[in-house]
C-alpha cells in the first residue's frame, strides 16, 4: 500500500513535473511550468524522504538565470533567487493522513460533545473568536463561513473549532484549527481534527494540514491527530521584488 494516496501525490507532482526540468539529480530537481498562477509562479517542494523541487514560471527562470545545465545545486539556486529579488515566503509543514490511519480514521466512531457547525451558530462561534487572541485568530484561520466548520464543546461552550475549504481545482481540503488557550492539552483539537477529516473524506476529499515550521505546538498536534508530515512548501513571497 502507497504511504499517501494519489491524489495527494499527483497533486504535487504535477505542477513541479509538468513542464521542462532545466536540471536534476536524485536529491534536487529545478523546472520551469507556464501554467503556473502569479501567486505561485516559484515554489519550492521538500519531500519527507529529503528530495527537493523547485518550479518556476519561464519568465522567472530567465530572469533568475536558470537554463539547461550541467551542475545546479540547491544552495546556488536559493541564492540566485536572491539575487535577483525572488523572495520565498516562510515554509509550511504539509500533513496528510496515509492511506493506512485513513482506513482507521473512516471506521472510527468520534466520542464526545462535538459536531458540524452551522449559521445557525453564530453567536456561539462569536463568543469563541471574542475568546481568542489576534495572533490565534490570524493564525488559524477559522472562520464559520468557511466550507464546513466543526466545532466541540465543554459545559455547552464551544472551546475549539476547525474549518476548511477546497483548494481550486484540487480535490484536497484545507483546514485550520484553534482551540482556546484555557481548554487545550485536553484533547478537543485532536477530535475535532479528526472529525472534520472523516467528514471531507465522506465528501470525496483529502483533508491537508499546515502549519508554519516554527509552530511546535501545531506539528504536534498534527501527530497526534494521526497525520503524517509529507513535505515542506515555500512559495513565492507577496513581497518579493522581482
Amino acid at each position: 500500500m502507497p504511504l499517501f494516496s494519489q491524489i495527494i501525490t499527483d497533486f504535487w507532482r504535477t505542477p513541479f513535473l509538468k513542464g521542462d526540468v532545466l536540471y536534476s539529480d536524485d536529491v534536487f530537481t529545478v523546472a520551469t511550468n507556464p501554467d503556473l498562477s502569479e501567486n505561485r509562479r516559484a515554489m519550492v517542494l521538500e519531500t519527507s524522504d529529503g528530495r527537493v523541487m523547485a518550479v518556476l514560471t519561464p519568465m522567472l527562470a530567465d530572469k533568475v538565470g536558470l537554463h539547461q545545465q550541467q551542475d545546479l545545486s540547491e544552495s546556488t539556486f536559493r541564492r540566485k533567487l536572491k539575487e535577483a529579488g525572488v523572495t520565498l515566503h516562510g515554509a509550511d509543514y504539509l500533513f496528510y493522513f496515509s492511506e493506512a490511519e485513513k482506513n482507521v480514521l473512516l471506521e472510527e466512531n468520534m466520542e464526545g460533545d462535538l459536531r458540524q457547525l452551522t449559521e445557525q451558530d453564530d453567536a456561539v462561534f462569536s463568543e469563541f473568536q471574542s475568546s481568542a487572541t489576534e495572533q490565534d485568530l490570524d493564525e488559524a484561520y477559522v472562520e464559520l463561513d468557511h466550507w464546513v466548520v466543526f466545532g466541540s464543546f465543554e459545559q455547552n461552550r464551544l472551546v475549539s473549532a476547525s474549518s476548511m475549504y477546497p483548494w481550486k481545482n484540487a480535490r484536497i481540503a484545507d483546514l485550520g484549527i484553534l482551540t482556546l488557550k484555557p481548554f487545550r492539552g485536553k484533547g478537543h483539537a485532536r477530535k475535532v481534527v479528526r472529525s472534520i477529516s472523516k467528514y471531507a473524506y465522506d465528501q470525496g476529499y483529502e483533508p491537508q494540514y499546515r502549519c508554519r515550521l516554527d509552530n511546535k505546538a501545531s506539528a504536534s498536534l498534527a501527530k497526534a491527530a494521526g497525520l503524517t508530515l509529507f513535505g515542506k512548501w515555500e512559495v513565492i513571497s507577496p513581497d518579493s521584488t522581482d
